[in-house]
């Protein structure tokens, strides 16, 4: 093709393989379904929802630079754009950037042309201009045509005399001369020169958006010498707009307040000892396990009951806090990363209850490193936001843990962004989270602020004007440090740290590890796990190892110098119970929990014979005083299902019993001199026998005693949450190559060169006949040219008719367009469409 391009589709058609496979690879979306050729290639890339994904995705300079062409004739030059983005000072930062922010523009197609016409695609210049009732993100306002649209040809000449312009012959004429004059830097800074210093100042504070004001309906003297000279012209009926020309004079011709070309430094950088800080994350690794570990342990016998509308209820989040003595978002945050690694879920019975699942058990098996990497798998891949928890929904309601709707799309990739942030520091470096936080808002601005397809705009309300008011006008807003964007990635810091990713705030070598995916696209789940073993593999020798011992102290107590091996922390969890927690596990021996080992089964030798072999130090006299003593106490007294009765061969035990008034709950009486009745059940006579100080046993109806060891609770298999994806997936290159060259393909079929058959026009009467492509193009083409156009229609009762129509948007398979048939904008089917021909001549 040779020439300038008319429009996208021919610029696209120029563009080779590979510059179409980085379209398609950076909008993934326009490839679902593959399009047929490049027309429906261009068609796709210009629809709302597609342009709107698109610019989410810039980088704030890339998008200041969208926005300067949004207010910058259609088309622009290069040199005119640059001198919106530098203004008239210029600036070297942004002279370097700005072929970086166009090719970008070009590469996505939103920007197409040669730079002496760079075009902004009709949608992103809908979504980044300036309207009435959505300000551009520059601040600017309507060019003096758009504001004057509506203005009599008298009041235009007016102006232009109080200006000291001379008088033209029509409207057309008087709104360029008074354009020439706000755009000539020596006659308007002439004409300001004169300007009262109140009107000066009105016009300061309109200057950075937004452009709109409040008047009265009889100005002061200040205003009114505005709205005489064209300064400010009236936008309704007590509104005021501060015309772009003017405005970007005022403003030394930039179009953005502060233009950012260079992302912000991630600074200041603290310098740590690399090994200190891999032993820091190690550290905080092994105590993420040892959470989780409890946690499961918790629920061994079975979790919280499910709330009808999903998740745990804030009581059960509470509870389950102070188990694992933290606060409650920390415990939704272990609790939704236990549940994303698949080792927690709900049991699906008619009573729903959640539980640990089957996996857990084999997880509880694997060693230490592995077991991190099952966690770190689950959390990197993860969309559950459990910062969430506790806030409401879209219908006011609190969201709970383990609940619905905690999904949030971004997350993996903010996580995987703002640790690669870290990783691009030395070893052992770190900065602020609010440096991160503001790279991070820098690459994607819009991420998580666009909201029902609209672009945040400057301000929100407008600057009131009249009789020189002293109230200041509304601020421009700044980046917000709340939105989504940014919560994932304060989220995404604390959790590494939380996990042993980073360790002091620096990323380890074993987190370093874990962003080492071979690509730059998003990874497959299995490229995730994998990752996430290599990195545990460099965590392993970090760790501490497991012993297999403790130390026996005089004070009823032992200490465990390092993490237990499992078998011995399970019976010795029986025998004691945890006083405190941390390099050194403390267990404290009490005559409950020496009871409670023995109601598991275990004999006072069998205790006494545990205690030498796993002690460093002698088994001290107090503890084995203390084992001997309640197993000499322990099942004198027998209670078994009568409704339940106690039996004592002490009969002198029982009457002491009787005696005590604490027993009156328990309604008890003599059968016999070595029996007692119950009117109570054998838990509860248990229960109460040993608050009241004994040392009873159960036993069976054949007399044996029953060892109390209680049934675990295991929900069926479960799979872990699947991630809600952000989009459509990136394309792999095997993809991009079929697509291309379908599209190719279908391109070629559709530009060949036919031979010319005479269609004759349709008869008096008859409906147009076209087909769908020729349809189509013809109605973009003059959508382009504003141009009219007949087509025949058939509506959704079959009834055929012929109308004259004005195409303003083809978009989603219809066209919008004003009907000058009806006198009335309408929406019709692009199927529905029989045909289309352009008029003879320009009669309507």
């Amino acid at each position: 093709m040779t020439g300038t391009p008319r429009t996208l589709a021919e610029e696209l058609r120029t563009r080779t393989d590979r510059g179409l496979a980085g379209l398609l690879r950076a909008r993934p979306d326009l490839l679902n379904p593959v399009p047929g050729d490049v027309t429906q290639l261009a068609t796709r890339a210009g629809t709302r929802a597609s342009v709107l994904r698109a610019v989410e995705r810039l980088d704030r300079f890339v998008l200041q630079t969208a926005e300067a062409l949004a207010v910058a004739p259609d088309p622009c030059p290069y040199d005119t754009l640059a001198a919106l983005m530098a203004g008239d000072a210029g600036d070297p930062e942004v002279a370097a950037e700005l072929p970086r922010a166009v090719a970008e523009l070009r590469a996505q197609a939103l920007v197409w042309g040669p730079d002496d016409r760079l075009r902004l695609v009709r949608t992103a210049r809908e979504l980044l201009g300036p309207s009435a009732a959505h300000p551009s993100p520059t601040g600017l306002g309507p060019t003096v045509a758009e504001a004057a649209a509506g203005m009599s040809p008298g009041r235009l000449q007016e102006i232009l005399a109080a200006a000291g312009l001379p008088a033209t012959h029509d409207p057309v004429t008087a709104v360029a001369a008074l354009t020439g004059l706000f755009t000539d830097r020596v006659r308007m800074a002439a004409l300001l020169d004169t300007a009262p210093a109140e009107s000066v100042a009105v016009l300061d504070r309109l200057l950075w958006g937004p452009p709109y004001g409040g008047v009265t309906d009889r100005p002061a003297p200040h205003l009114r010498w505005l709205l005489d000279r064209g300064l400010l012209i009236p936008a309704g009926a007590r509104n005021v707009v501060l015309p772009r020309e003017a405005a970007l004079h005022l403003r030394a011709g930039r179009a953005h307040h502060t233009p950012e070309p260079v992302p912000p430094a991630l600074a200041p950088v603290t310098e740590r000892d690399p090994q200190l800080v891999d032993n820091a994350a190690a550290s905080q690794a092994f105590t993420a396990l040892a959470t989780v570990e409890e946690l499961l342990k918790e629920w061994d016998l079975g979790g919280p009951a499910v709330l009808r509308a999903g998740g745990m209820s804030v009581r059960d989040l509470k509870r389950t806090a102070a188990a694992l003595d933290t606060t409650e978002q920390l415990a939704a945050f272990w609790l939704e990363l236990a549940y994303g690694a698949g080792l927690i879920a709900s049991d699906g019975e008619a009573d729903e209850r959640f539980g640990a699942t089957p996996a857990a058990e084999e997880w509880l098996q694997l060693p230490d490193h592995e077991r991190w990497a099952v966690l770190i798998g689950g959390w990197l891949a993860a969309t559950r936001t459990p910062g969430v928890v506790g806030t409401a929904d879209a219908k006011g309601r609190a969201l709970a843990a383990l609940g619905p709707h905690l999904d949030r799309s971004p997350a993996p990739e903010v996580r995987r962004r703002a640790l690669a942030l870290l990783a691009s520091l030395p070893p052992g470096a770190s900065v602020p989270a609010t440096a991160v936080l503001a790279r991070l808002r820098w690459e994607r601005p819009l991420r998580g602020d666009a909201a029902a397809g609209q672009i945040p705009a400057p301000a929100a309300g407008r600057t009131p004007a009249a009789g020189g008011s002293a109230t200041p006008p509304v601020p421009a807003a700044p980046a917000p440090a709340d939105d989504l964007r940014s919560r994932l990635a304060q989220g995404t810091l604390a959790e590494a740290e939380l996990l042993g990713v980073t360790g002091r705030g620096a990323l380890a070598a074993h987190g370093r590890a874990l962003l080492d995916t071979g690509t730059d696209a998003a990874p497959s789940p299995s490229d995730t796990g994998a990752t996430a073993h290599r990195a545990a593999a460099l965590l392993a020798p970090l760790l501490p190892e497991p012993v297999d011992h403790v130390l026996l102290q005089a004070d009823l107590t032992a200490v465990a110098p390092g993490p237990l091996e499992r078998p011995l922390a399970e019976a010795l969890g029986v025998l004691a119970d945890i006083e405190s927690k941390g390099g050194a596990t403390v267990y404290r021996f009490t005559p409950a929990s020496v009871r409670r080992a023995l109601d598991a089964g275990r004999s006072a030798a069998e205790l006494q014979e545990f205690l030498a072999a796993h002690s460093r130090t002698p088994v001290p006299q107090p503890l084995a005083y203390l084992v001997d003593d309640v197993a000499r106490k322990h099942g004198r007294l027998r209670i078994g299902a009568a409704a339940a009765y106690v039996r004592c061969d002490d009969d002198a035990l029982l009457s002491e019993i009787l005696a005590d008034r604490r027993a009156a709950a328990l309604r008890l009486r003599r059968l016999a001199p070595t029996v007692l009745a119950a009117q109570t059940s054998p838990d509860q006579l248990l229960d109460g026998l040993r608050a009241m100080g004994y040392a009873p046993a159960a036993e069976s109806a054949a007399g044996d005693v029953l060892i109390a060891r209680a049934d675990t609770h295991r929900t069926p298999p479960r799979t872990a949450p699947v991630p809600v994806p952000d989009g459509p997936p990136s394309p792999d290159p095997t993809l991009l190559t079929a697509a291309v060259r379908a599209i190719r393909a279908g391109d070629l079929a559709a530009t060949a060169e036919r031979k010319p058959v005479h269609t004759p026009a349709p008869a008096p009467g008859a409906l147009p006949r076209t087909t769908s492509a020729e349809t189509l193009a013809t109605m973009q083409a003059a959508v382009l040219t504003h141009s009219a156009l007949w087509i025949g229609y058939v509506n959704a009762d079959g009834a055929a008719s012929q109308r004259v129509i004005a195409p303003v948007r083809v978009e989603g398979g219809f066209v919008t367009a004003y009907d000058h048939t009806s006198d009335e904008v309408r929406t019709y089917p692009l199927h529905r469409i029989t045909g289309v021909a352009e008029l003879a001549d320009d009669s309507v």
